[in-house]
């Protein structure tokens, strides 16, 4: 009896300590569940952050690019002239790298004939008008002479179109750097009509300077040349009675034009806002 009722205490003791255990497997497991939850939360609260971290800086970053200057203002690039260090380049320093996009400015161009006025537009070609703004600001075209003329252009600001041997200048001078064409009309003609100021390049887009075309009649052009104003109307008088008398023939046939028979002297160049 007394093995049996031992077999009895054992049973039952084992029956009890096999429920303790489950009860602690049990207990064990909720804890483990409870801790990955709690895991899992705080790891998905972690990548969030981290998410919302770089897409911080990621945006950011990529406003600096989108928006590297104010607005207001747009990023001007100025390239080295190909022509550095030869003579007809005068190297008299870059404009600034931003240039205001809004507003109007007038250039005032004092010739012999008199004062032509051109109302240029920093909303179509900011870099433009920031260039002939800074190169007045150096009197880069004070002394100089509209070196060439077509049928409706006169052509001005070369730097080495000065004195009595302007006339043997080759028409290449400019500042030590180019830029962009911005501003260009549509292919309705005329495209470039009669009071448009336009710059002249070298045939490519990139190759912008100092030198400009004072347009004084319709003329039908590739639109190629950027457009950096438009003059008044008594400035328009001005380049008519200037040109009146014609050219001579020098560039012709090719590349076309002429000396102006009656030369037309820049003596100041001035920019201010409207």
């Amino acid at each position: 009896m007394s093995s049996i009722k031992e077999r009895q205490q054992r049973a039952a003791a084992r029956a009890k300590l096999e429920r303790e255990m489950a009860a602690r497997r049990e207990a064990a497991a909720r804890r483990r569940k409870t801790l990955w939850i709690v895991a899992s939360a705080s790891a998905a609260v972690l990548i969030v952050a981290a998410g919302v971290l770089i897409a911080v800086t990621v945006l950011r970053e990529d406003d600096t690019t989108a928006s590297p200057v104010q607005a207001g203002t747009t990023t001007c690039t100025w390239t080295p002239s190909p022509d550095q260090g030869q003579g007809t380049t005068v190297d008299v320093g870059t404009p600034p790298a931003s240039a205001a996009n809004t507003g109007k400015s007038v250039m005032t161009v004092t010739t012999n004939f008199g004062a032509v006025d051109v109302t240029m537009d920093r909303t179509k070609s900011p870099c433009a008008v920031e260039s002939f703004t800074f190169l007045s600001g150096k009197k880069f075209f004070d002394g100089t002479k509209c070196h060439r003329m077509f049928p409706g252009m006169l052509q001005c600001g070369d730097p080495s179109a000065k004195g009595e041997g302007y006339r043997e200048s080759d028409g290449t001078g400019g500042p030590a750097y180019r830029y962009s064409n911005e501003y260009l009309p549509t292919n309705d003609l005329p495209a470039y009509p009669a009071g448009v100021v336009a710059l002249a390049n070298s045939g490519a887009d990139g190759t912008n300077g100092s030198q400009f075309f004072f347009i004084y009649e319709d003329v039908e052009l590739s639109p190629d040349y950027t457009i950096i104003g438009k003059v008044s109307e008594a400035g328009l008088a001005i380049l008519k009675k200037a040109t009146e008398a014609g050219h001579d023939g020098a560039f012709d046939p090719s590349p076309g034009g002429g000396h102006p028979k009656n030369e037309v002297n820049i003596q100041t160049v001035t920019v201010a806002a409207a």
